[in-house]
């Protein structure tokens, strides 16, 4: 048997991992027979993704958190050692936008409200370096793990209207070459860091913008489709696969990439 995807028993915990693509992730990994943590705020989600989880002989925990608040990371990595005693792998898929952040097509950049632009930041930015320097340290204790960022198209080219969030993401994917070189040359080659960079797949945050909730496009959507080769949206099992090579030792030379899963977005031209 080919052991260079190989996964098994692999602990991984993701952040974010009761939105659309954090759930689509976790039942993936937990079949390929990872043991996978799904944190978030929804505790009602979460013990859903689990049961489903379960009931497909997968094995998983929910746990409550908020990548904002040190102490209660702290205390989700402490639940996470005493069940299964490491972290092989963490997944920052927490993040979000919020209204003030954004400039409508109607508005101009003094509509911008600095204050929800800072949360966006902190959100979205301080959100993945919290619990990276968390889960890092027993990475570091082991000698071995993988970490994954989720960085995004607006990382690649600013786009109108998402300031706030197209900030915060250009700063994961730097985050993300900077943590890759900081913990080979300080600690150790066999922890890698890298970061995903989905195209346009329809989210809770996203649908009524690229849609009208009734499956037409919006004006917007219409200019994602556009520009996008494939011509459709992505569906969150297309992250899987990426997802779980990073993760994997079919991936151990790889860090500091930015892996796009885009359907050719960030190609187009004209």
């Amino acid at each position: 048997m080919n052991e260079l995807f190989n996964i098994k028993d692999q602990v991984v915990v993701i952040t974010g991992g009761t939105g659309v693509l954090g759930r689509c992730i976790a039942k993936y990994l937990a079949k390929e027979g990872a043991k996978v943590v799904v944190m978030g705020r929804k505790a009602e989600i979460g013990n859903e993704i689990v049961a489903d989880i379960k009931a497909q002989g997968g094995e998983a925990m929910f746990l409550v958190t908020d990548v904002m608040n040190r102490e209660k990371v702290e205390e989700n990595l402490q639940d996470i050692l005493k069940a299964y005693g490491r972290v092989d792998a963490l997944l920052n898929a927490a993040g979000g936008n919020m209204p003030g952040a954004t400039i409508a097509p109607t508005g101009n950049f003094f509509d911008l409200d600095p204050e929800q632009f800072k949360r966006v930041l902190e959100l979205n930015l301080t959100g993945t370096v919290i619990p990276t320097q968390i889960f890092l340290k027993p990475m570091v204790e082991q000698g071995k793990g993988s970490i994954i960022n989720f960085s995004s198209m607006a990382a690649f080219r600013p786009m109108t209207r998402v300031c706030g969030y197209a900030a915060a993401k250009a700063g994961i994917s730097n985050f993300t070459a900077f943590m890759a070189n900081e913990v080979a040359t300080k600690f150790t080659e066999k922890i890698r860091v890298n970061a995903i960079a989905p195209g346009f797949f329809l989210t809770e945050q996203n649908l009524l913008l690229l849609t009208d909730g009734k499956g037409n496009l919006t004006e917007r959507g219409q200019d994602v489709i556009r520009q996008t080769p494939f011509k459709r949206f992505g569906e969150p099992e297309e992250l899987c696969g990426t997802i779980h090579y990073l993760i994997s030792d079919a991936a151990k030379f790889v860090t500091g990439t930015v892996a796009v899963v885009d359907g050719g977005f960030n190609t187009f031209a004209m």
